[in-house]
C-alpha cells in the first residue's frame, strides 16, 4: 500500500506523527506537504492528494485540516475521489467497509495523535464489502458524469 498524505497548516504536527506511525507499519507514504506551519490553503493539498490517487502514484490518501470538513469537501470535488471525514474509528472503518473511501479525513483540532492513529488503524485493517454496496456506489458514480 503506498499513501499520499496532505495537511494544512494546523495539522503539520499530526500529519507527521501519522507519517512516522505509517512509516513504522512499512506503509510507503508520499507526503504532500507542507512543511511547515505557514498559513496554507487546504484546498491546494486536498487536490495534490486526489490527484496522487487518480493517476494511480498512491492507492490511498489522508487528508488533515483543522476539521477534516474542508478536506473532505474539497478532496470530493474529484472524479473518482470517495473523502470521509470522521473522527472515530468506526465510522473510518465503514468508511472503508460500506463506501470504499480512499481518502481518510480527520482534523487535528478534533482528535489527538493517539485517536488519529486508532481511526487510521481502523481505516487500514478495514475491507470494501462490495455486494450491495457496490450498488450505491454505482449510482454515487452516476453524478459525477
Amino acid at each position: 500500500m503506498k499513501l499520499a498524505i496532505g495537511a494544512d497548516h494546523s495539522a503539520v504536527d499530526l500529519k507527521e506523527d501519522i507519517i512516522e506511525f505509517l512509516k513504522a507499519k512499512n506503509i510507503t507514504v508520499i507526503d504532500m506537504g507542507p512543511t511547515d506551519k505557514s498559513s496554507t490553503d487546504y484546498p491546494l493539498y486536498a487536490k495534490k492528494v486526489a490527484n496522487a490517487i487518480q493517476n494511480k502514484e498512491a492507492t490511498a490518501g489522508i487528508l488533515i485540516c483543522g476539521t477534516g470538513l474542508g478536506m473532505s469537501i474539497a478532496a470530493n470535488k474529484f472524479d473518482g475521489i470517495r473523502a470521509a471525514a470522521v473522527s472515530e474509528p468506526f465510522s473510518a472503518k465503514l468508511s472503508k467497509e460500506h463506501n470504499n473511501a480512499n481518502i481518510l479525513c480527520f482534523g487535528a483540532r478534533v482528535v489527538a495523535a493517539p485517536m488519529a492513529k486508532m481511526i487510521v488503524d481502523e481505516y487500514l485493517n478495514a475491507t470494501y464489502q462490495e455486494g450491495r454496496h457496490q450498488k450505491r456506489l454505482d449510482l454515487i458514480n452516476t453524478f459525477e458524469k
